[in-house]
């Protein structure tokens, strides 16, 4: 009797032990990946992952986020196995870099549904594109809110303008493309003499906030640059850091940058937080709109400038935004995307001199 007890007493031990362990291995439901950036860039990640954490602490959902060893592939992939492994449901990927990892975990988690941001899934060769029943793709239309900062800059009386990129990928591109048309097109409507606009152009090749990043934005503004559109992750950072001491103007990037610095006077926004919010909300009402990839873009109010309660424009009035605003979303204006292209000369701008600082 005494060893039948014993025996009995080590399974109820054995189970009690095992139940604790499963009340403490925690799972997440909702999951995000960060790209090279960190979760507090005050730009693209932390912009997805405020958007992600509103609904799920409003819903009661448990949810995490990520960080990938490296930049790669491997480390994205190895990143999303982790959040899988933990519970994930969604894992949202904001980004480019996403679009190789996506390929290959759409196939891999098929029951575990992504939203991409900034691209579309495709292989390492760019010879095979899917975007699976298990996949929301939303692609910004980047070079209409550039348009908006390139237009609404030069409109204000800023006459000598410069453009600080990240690295350079499809949405910085466009970014980028679109900022040169809109100033453009604002000095042409205004009939500037030709050459009376001067912008700057640059690629810092990384999202980092870097001496070498300051250094260049002090000299740009230095030789006479009044505001630099930023529009890389923290490499605004850098340039807000020389435009403070310059007394000089930012315009900042994919969030509402205006707390960051005083220097900022208007920001060019992508709804981050709105689309992701919207594929969580299709997801938990059983309609995930997996299979497309969208394009999102002033029709759909996916992008924008900041609001003028927390801008710092002269005289670029909220009728002169509205006005504008409604012709990129109608199409009345439809400004040139970068198509595979970084080198914005290629625009041929008539009315503003282009210098593309490689």
């Amino acid at each position: 009797m005494k060893k039948l007890f014993s025996i009995v007493l080590v399974v109820v031990l054995l189970v009690s032990m095992l139940s604790l362990a499963g009340c403490q291995a925690k799972t997440y439901e909702l999951a995000m990946i960060t790209d090279v950036g960190d979760i507090d860039d005050k730009s693209f990640n932390q912009g997805t992952w405020e958007g992600i954490k509103e609904y799920a602490e409003a819903n009661k959902i448990t949810h995490k986020y990520y960080k990938p060893t490296e930049a790669s592939t491997d480390a994205y992939v190895a990143a999303i196995d982790l959040a899988v492994s933990s519970g994930a449901k969604v894992i949202v990927t904001p980004g480019f870099l996403f679009e190789e990892a996506v390929f290959i975990a759409q196939d891999k988690y098929p029951e575990v549904m992504f939203i991409l941001l900034d691209g579309t899934p495709h292989d390492a060769a760019w010879e095979n594109f899917k975007t699976g029943p298990n996949v929301y793709a939303v692609v910004y239309a980047e070079e209409q809110v550039g348009y908006l900062a390139g237009y609404a800059a030069v409109m204000d009386g800023y006459r000598n303008l410069g453009y600080q990129g990240g690295m350079a990928v499809p949405a910085v591109c466009r970014y980028g493309f679109g900022f040169v048309q809109g100033a453009d097109d604002a000095a042409k409507e205004l009939g500037l003499a030709k050459g009376t606009v001067k912008l700057m152009y640059n690629y810092s090749g990384d999202f980092a906030d870097t001496p070498a990043s300051q250094t260049r934005a002090a000299g740009w503004y230095q030789a006479g640059t009044e505001v630099i559109f930023a529009a890389g992750g923290k490499v605004g950072n850098s340039v807000m850091s020389a435009a403070e001491t310059a007394n000089k103007a930012v315009i900042g990037v994919d969030v509402d940058q205006s707390a960051e610095s005083a220097t900022v006077i208007a920001s060019a926004m992508k709804g981050l937080a709105y689309m992701v919010q919207f594929g969580l909300k299709e997801y938990y009402a059983g309609t995930f709109p997996g299979g497309v990839a969208v394009i999102a873009g002033a029709e759909s109010n996916a992008v924008s400038l900041s609001p003028f309660s927390t801008a710092k424009w002269k005289t670029f009035s909220q009728a002169d935004y509205d006005s504008l605003f409604a012709k990129l979303a109608d199409a009345t204006i439809v400004p040139q995307k970068d198509e595979g292209r970084t080198d914005p000369t290629l625009l041929n701008p008539q009315y503003i001199t282009l210098t593309f600082v490689e």
